[in-house]
């Protein structure tokens, strides 16, 4: 059945319209952007059959080119527009940390930070660093590859944070591998940060975990 014909409130325009685009369902917001179907196949199963052979969305928007668009009913068209979708969001969260204080609504660096690395193929270990009130000075790409305790080190995060006078740090790294869960070695090295930093008199305020569906604070489970 068309999706036209269904009831109105179960139509993804009319349901984001009436109750907000937090209340869709991965699937649900993907035909938005497709618009139509197939033949036989609505948007919505065009949708799903999309996140089914991508794996979801975060390697749906990672997707290379040619194997975008090799699938039916995409093309250049929709790959073009469903990147621009992807960088209007990223640029958008990415001003809302810079002009707001960060722990004024702390959603926005989960949110800023999952766009930018849980599509990584390759772990990244990042820091933010801020001033007084707490807002954003710099984005920092510190280190790649394997993070651990041994590939983490403490004076540059250090140098890094009195290079540019910062009075607060976030740090953060992702894990390919999708699982957001801090291992015994994030735990280590958050504590090594911790104790370094505060010889300076700045502070650590977090250690994000970014998965591809999920962001784990290690201050907001106690293990900082």
């Amino acid at each position: 059945m068309a999706i036209s014909h269904w009831p109105k409130e179960e139509r993804p325009r009319e349901k984001l319209l009436l109750r907000g685009a937090s209340a869709l369902t991965d699937s649900e917001l993907l035909a938005i952007f497709l618009r139509t179907g197939l033949p036989g196949a609505t948007a919505i199963d065009l949708a799903r059959s999309l996140l089914d052979k991508f794996g979801g969305i975060g390697p749906l928007l990672s997707a290379d080119k040619d194997a975008f668009c090799a699938v039916k009913g995409l093309g250049p068209a929709k790959y073009t527009q469903l990147h621009a979708c992807q960088e209007l969001t990223a640029r958008y969260l990415k001003e809302q940390l810079k002009e707001q204080p960060v722990f004024t609504k702390p959603s926005h660096v989960r949110d800023y930070l999952a766009v930018q690395m849980r599509d990584l193929r390759r772990e990244v270990f990042v820091v933010l660093l801020l001033d007084t009130r707490h807002q954003l000075l710099e984005f920092h790409e510190l280190f790649q590859g394997t993070i651990d305790a041994a590939s983490v080190h403490p004076r540059e995060v250090v140098r890094l944070a009195l290079q540019k006078n910062a009075a607060a740090v976030i740090v953060a790294h992702n894990h390919p591998s999708g699982v957001a869960a801090p291992s015994d070695s994030d735990i280590a090295i958050t504590q090594k940060l911790k104790l370094a930093l505060e010889l300076m008199e700045i502070r650590l305020l977090d250690h994000f975990i970014i998965g591809r569906g999920e962001v784990t604070s290690l201050a907001d489970t106690g293990k900082m």
